[in-house]
């Protein structure tokens, strides 16, 4: 009995290590709709965004069943409860993915403000703000953790940067209601990467939780600048 709940653990985590590749994906080919402007992903983001929306239920639901049914103590219980969180957050974060493409299908169809600089900047952190947490997931790596977290603050920057200047687009916009959208549209898409990082930083945070079972959510400064050996 004892291997075969090991086993299903370890068949638990898997499926929730597959759901978050699907998740990466998903940033990836929203990010990809935006930066090269192509609606031909779209569909293909909103379509797997239900997928994940089924994927996390079940999941869920597994975790719950093997609390309910096996009784885990200690170290198991922990990883159980990681995993429901990581759970939530994943969608949550797929969720800010469809949201990107909505914006970008929007985006897509108006002649480009600007550049796309800082931007795709900031999506690029923010997935490896999502792979490195999840990788420090199946390390038990608090260093990793730690990192994803101090990465946050920099997302945040990114973000206060970009609505800054696209408020001054804004103010210079007199009679282009079209740049006035596609301004407001972007401030959108970049706390939409922002809210990734929020969600990216929950996972590392956790990883303390299972790995020391310390709850460090509302001390994350402090925890992101302890030294680890």
């Amino acid at each position: 009995m004892e291997r075969k709940f090991d086993q299903q653990l370890s068949d638990l985590k898997q499926d929730l290590l597959k759901m978050g590749g699907e998740v990466e994906e998903s940033i990836a080919l929203a990010m990809q709709a935006l930066i090269e402007r192509d609606n031909s992903l779209v569909d293909m983001v909103i379509s797997g965004g239900k997928r994940i929306d089924d994927w996390e239920i079940r999941i869920e639901e597994a975790c719950l069943t093997l609390i309910a049914t096996q009784g885990p103590v200690a170290s198991d219980l922990r990883l159980l409860t990681t995993m429901m969180k990581i759970n939530d957050d994943l969608e949550r974060i797929n969720d800010q993915a469809v949201n990107i493409v909505q914006r970008a299908q929007v985006l897509n169809t108006m002649p480009l403000l600007k550049p796309l600089i800082d931007i795709p900047r900031m999506g690029e952190l923010a997935q490896s703000m999502v792979k490195d947490a999840l990788d420090a997931f199946v390390r038990c790596d608090v260093k990793l953790a730690k990192n994803v977290g101090r990465r946050d603050e920099k997302l945040d920057l990114f973000r206060d940067q970009i609505f800054r200047e696209l408020i001054t687009y804004i103010h210079e916009a007199t009679g282009k209601p079209d740049s006035v959208d596609q301004a407001i549209y972007l401030i959108l898409v970049s706390r939409h990467l922002e809210r990734i990082g929020d969600n990216s930083s929950n996972i590392a945070e956790n990883v303390s939780y299972l790995v020391d079972g310390h709850i460090v959510r509302h001390q994350k400064e402090e925890w992101w600048q302890e030294v680890v050996d």
